[in-house]
């Protein structure tokens, strides 16, 4: 860890107005990416709404919502999706959108989204803010509005209220807030199996903060040891994380009758468990067998090797530890699981601090050509998100 990480937050007052350019640019590439998915959409006879709010994964969210836990397909080779592979947080929030205005389910689901991926940009923002500066935070939120399948943070999906809850857990785990950061992490784990990874960016950075407490005063610093009520505080911190991803796990082990792992069988029946990424060197070994499918392979094997890039390159760069232990987790989750291989770059998605190395080094960049690269790359990811989801799409 990082003196960065005790540096004080900014005060309260003028947060949204430090964060707005990272805003306003985010709503501007977001609305492009809309744009393009309009007309693309009506070229083609198609609702870009309905791609956006029923189809896929906004589906089993919204019968959580209307009908509650229970639902299930069996299908031809013995396979059962359940329902209860979908954790709560967005369809209790579809379901309150619905009860107090007139929007259906479906349409709570994509205003949750909307709102929610402005809170991410945000999160996002303050923690490349705290880190590296300002210009830095505005560059890694346009960056992550860019990526190719930026349009899922506009989709009636989980992954912006997830990255959202987050980014802003790991803000305050960097300033101290050590009671927020356990409640938006009990929040985060009721909203993705993935919250695991801010339960662990959590512990880690409480432990490391105890080990400092402990430790004998340097030459070159003094020896802070925290009060009472901050080691209180830290305790709380920890013992909320946790929370949200058992509380389900073992609700749903108890519905099942199976147990603490009951879980892990309902993940079964969709395919989809940890391998160590097995299933998915052979999918892309696969791809090696005729032509052009060798070209997707060698795609595939520039995009893993890109991803650990970007890690050894923020694990040089001595990026908080909380966020190393974050991104880590959440990309080897994505990359080691032996679920379906189309939807890996979309688990990625809320790895944000993966960006940072790019960010850092756009933001050094002259101001001109930064904003030639966001904008060209921000043309290109609208187009393919158009082209994505009028195709096969988030699965």
């Amino acid at each position: 860890m990082t003196d960065l990480e005790t540096r004080a937050a900014p005060p309260r007052a003028g947060a949204l107005r430090r964060a707005a350019p990272a805003l306003a640019g985010y709503a501007a590439v977001r609305a492009l990416g809309l744009l393009a998915l309009f007309l693309w959409s009506a070229t083609r006879d198609k609702s870009a709404y309905t791609l956006l709010t029923a189809r896929w994964d906004a589906l089993w969210y919204v019968r959580v919502a209307e009908l509650g836990y229970g639902y299930e397909v069996r299908l031809a080779n013995g396979d059962v999706h359940s329902n209860l592979a979908f954790f709560p947080l967005l369809p209790w929030l579809e379901r309150l959108v619905a009860a107090v205005s007139p929007l259906s389910y479906a349409d709570g689901g994509f205003l949750v989204s909307l709102v929610a991926s402005l809170a991410a940009a945000w999160g996002i923002f303050a923690v490349a803010d705290h880190v590296y500066g300002r210009r830095a935070g505005v560059c890694a939120v346009l960056l992550w509005a860019v990526l190719p399948v930026g349009i899922v943070q506009s989709m009636a999906y989980s992954e912006s209220l997830f990255t959202a809850l987050a980014a802003w857990a790991l803000y305050a785990v960097l300033t101290g807030r050590w009671v927020a950061a356990g409640a938006l992490a009990l929040f985060a784990g009721l909203t993705r199996p993935v919250g695991l990874a801010v339960v662990a960016a959590v512990w880690v950075a409480a432990v490391a903060s105890f080990v400092r407490d402990r430790s004998a005063p340097g030459q070159d610093a003094p020896h802070v040891t925290a009060e009472p009520a901050t080691r209180v505080r830290r305790v709380l911190g920890m013992a909320l994380a946790p929370l949200g991803t058992a509380g389900y796990v073992l609700w749903v082990g108890h519905r099942t009758g199976k147990g603490p792992l009951g879980y892990l069988d309902v993940q079964a029946g969709w395919r989809n468990g940890f391998d160590g990424g097995w299933a998915f060197a052979r999918f892309v070994a696969e791809k090696f067998t005729s032509f052009p499918a060798a070209l997707a392979g060698v795609g595939l094997i520039a995009g893993v090797a890109s991803v650990v890039w970007l890690y050894v390159t923020g694990v040089r760069q001595r990026q908080p530890l909380p966020l190393l232990v974050y991104s880590g987790v959440v990309t080897a989750l994505a990359l080691c699981a032996s679920s379906y291989f189309g939807s890996k770059p979309r688990l990625l998605l809320p790895a944000f601090p993966l960006l940072l190395p790019l960010a850092l080094a756009l933001a050094k960049a002259r101001l001109r050509r930064s904003a030639t690269i966001v904008g060209a790359v921000a043309v290109a990811s609208a187009v393919y998100g158009a082209f994505w989801l009028n195709g096969s799409g988030p699965p």
